[in-house]
């Protein structure tokens, strides 16, 4: 079973900075894409930041210059450095990857979600 299992989120004052963590775990045979999305109370869930397998950024132009995604070297694990946050930051952020389990096709998988508040 595939779980990806998000942690860093939490309080933070406006110009501060966090940094994501989500872990992948389960019996895979490759990883594609890895992507950070967020979405705040009564918005939709909107794409924050994405990363190839050959490490190929994308990031939304709201945290462009502030947000910094990654990728460990076993692509297992998959990281958001956020700076300078602000107010209109405040979402839960969702790790999200394309995996090929083994035996299966790739599929789009979610993790739980991380609360990150941006206030003072």
């Amino acid at each position: 079973q595939v779980q990806l299992v998000e942690s860093g989120g939490g309080l933070v004052q406006p110009g501060g900075s966090l940094r994501l963590s989500c872990v992948v775990s389960g019996s895979i045979r490759a990883i594609n894409t890895m992507a950070w999305y967020r979405q705040a109370p009564g918005r939709d869930r909107e794409l924050v930041a994405s990363i190839s397998t050959g490490g190929n950024t994308n990031y939304a132009d709201s945290v462009k210059g502030r947000f910094m995604i990654s990728r460990d070297s076993a692509k297992i694990a998959v990281y958001l450095q956020m700076k300078d946050l602000e107010p209109e930051d405040t979402a839960v952020y969702y790790c999200n990857a394309n995996i090929e389990p083994y035996g299966m096709t790739a599929y789009d998988y979610w993790g739980q979600g991380t609360q990150v508040t941006v206030s003072s």
